[in-house]
């Protein structure tokens, strides 16, 4: 365990990011898994609503630095184009 003020409050930063950074990851794979069963199951939801709510949370994600905004940019346009080809 660190022995200064200044190293336990950057431990106690990092556990809590840690924490923060899990949980943003975790949505952004079960969107991700929730717009390609919406594409291949053509009784659920509409995939063009599930991709609407999927740009969102992966944006949120790119914003707080939880993933790389070249990733997340990435990500959306993989989606968008799966989604595009299953419409035409």
């Amino acid at each position: 365990m660190a022995n200064h003020k200044s190293a336990i409050k950057r431990a106690l930063q990092s556990e809590r990011n840690q924490i923060r950074n899990k949980i943003a990851k975790t949505k952004v794979k079960n969107i991700t898994k929730k717009v390609r069963l919406a594409i291949n199951d053509n009784t659920t939801d509409d995939p063009a609503n599930v991709l609407n709510e999927a740009k969102s949370i992966i944006a949120k994600a790119a914003s707080k630095g939880t993933i790389h905004k070249k990733t997340a940019s990435r990500k959306i346009s993989r989606l968008s184009k799966f989604v595009n080809t299953i419409n035409s």
